[in-house]
């Protein structure tokens, strides 16, 4: 029987840079390095896309994710 499983991975990474674009790029590249590493794997996990946005702790969309969670 072909049965098609729908997945998503959510994760928060604390990195210490200068900035929100140097965070994403760096968080991107490390994803990026995982998925080339593990190309077979991924493949057969059927993934396609990764997103992520950084924000800084404390930030009115951190705020909002907590009070979601709640």
């Amino acid at each position: 029987m072909k049965v098609k499983v729908h997945w998503i991975i959510d994760g928060i990474a604390e990195v210490e840079v200068d900035t929100l674009v140097q965070a994403e790029q760096l968080i991107e590249t490390r994803l990026n390095q995982l998925m080339e590493s593990n190309s077979e794997e991924m493949n057969f996990l059927g993934a396609r896309a990764m997103q992520g946005k950084a924000y800084l702790p404390g930030s009115a969309e951190d705020k909002e994710n907590l009070q979601s969670q709640e």
